[in-house]
């Protein structure tokens, strides 16, 4: 760690534990409630491993100065609302909450309580804040995707297929595919039966490929998705790093557990006296990209030695 990254993290630590004493010393320890779209995997304890890291190198420490409070959706999307409603009327200091749907879930519950998100690329799109420097309102946090990663994703792909089917098109991708001269078809796909069609149809392309930019169908039908990909052997870059994890070809994402780590600092800042409203929304700073070996050996796909050398994780 450099001199002036320990300074500066040793005066925030500082900071905080006064607080936290006085808080508990008033009888009062601040409570966080975590609403989480995803399940409770190893994926997800990792990160909530780098959220705990994050708070406890700032004064913060469950059970002692602060009681954090989880909910896990597990995937599933009827959840949201009541796990949501849960939280607030247990009246928490802050909640910490994951994906575009568990927010707008909250935001249906609460717009006093303190919102932190994490896991989101559009936070503007949607109504959560006003702009990324002044948020506004009662939400701020962190998204986890810029609009440079599209062409990113297909410049990757690219390397490994001609022509690109790239699932719940956008203009950026647009403008990727133009400025890199490669070919793809955009396809929405909002069912199961969706991703089957679109699959079966890429896999009939010669040279065909497919980018999975981040979306609830996709993730909570990950199984298919991967399982369709490998039955048609199409090479396929994914925004998640646990899609390689079970069988996914490749991802390029943002670090997630750094991500969690760095949510830490918001719920200090709010905890301490700060408005989410004065609290600019922070841009991804550090990615991973994640290749399995054994998946593009399944497929009969040779790595390119450049995709080998970028790879910050091989699963073989």
């Amino acid at each position: 760690m450099k001199r002036r990254e320990f300074i500066t993290l040793l005066g925030s630590a500082a900071a905080a534990w006064p607080l936290a004493a006085r808080a508990q010393q008033a009888g009062h320890t601040p409570r966080v409630g975590v609403l989480l779209a995803e399940a409770n995997d190893r994926g997800m304890q990792a990160r909530l491993d780098g959220l705990r890291q994050g708070l406890e190198r700032l004064g913060w420490s469950d059970g002692r100065t602060i009681r954090m409070e989880y909910r896990f959706c597990e995937g599933k999307p009827e959840r949201f609302q009541p796990l949501a409603k849960e939280l607030v009327d247990q009246k928490p200091d802050l909640i910490i909450a994951q994906s575009p749907l568990v927010i707008a879930a909250v935001r249906r519950e609460t717009d006093t309580i303190p919102i932190v998100f994490v896991d989101v690329s559009d936070p503007i799109g949607p109504g959560f804040v006003a702009s990324l420097a002044r948020p506004g309102g009662n939400l701020t946090g962190l998204v986890s995707f810029k609009a440079g990663i599209v062409g990113k994703w297909l410049g990757m792909l690219k390397e490994i297929a001609k022509t690109t089917a790239f699932v719940h098109f956008t203009t950026v991708a647009r403008a990727a595919e133009q400025s890199l001269s490669v070919e793809v078809t955009p396809h929405e796909v909002e069912t199961a039966t969706d991703i089957e069609r679109v699959i079966g149809s890429v896999g009939g392309m010669p040279g065909g490929g497919l980018v999975f930019p981040p979306d609830t169908t996709t993730i909570l039908h990950r199984d298919l998705v991967i399982a369709l990909a490998a039955r048609h052997r199409l090479p396929a870059v994914y925004p998640f790093r646990f899609f390689v994890a079970a069988g996914g070809l490749l991802s390029y994402s943002i670090d997630f557990v750094f991500a969690y780590r760095q949510a830490a600092s918001y719920v200090d800042r709010i905890l301490r006296g700060a408005r989410p409203a004065d609290l600019p929304v922070q841009a991804p700073t550090k990615f991973e990209t994640v290749l399995n070996l054994q998946t593009a050996k399944t497929i009969g796909l040779t790595v390119p030695p450049t995709l080998l050398v970028a790879a910050d994780e091989v699963i073989e």
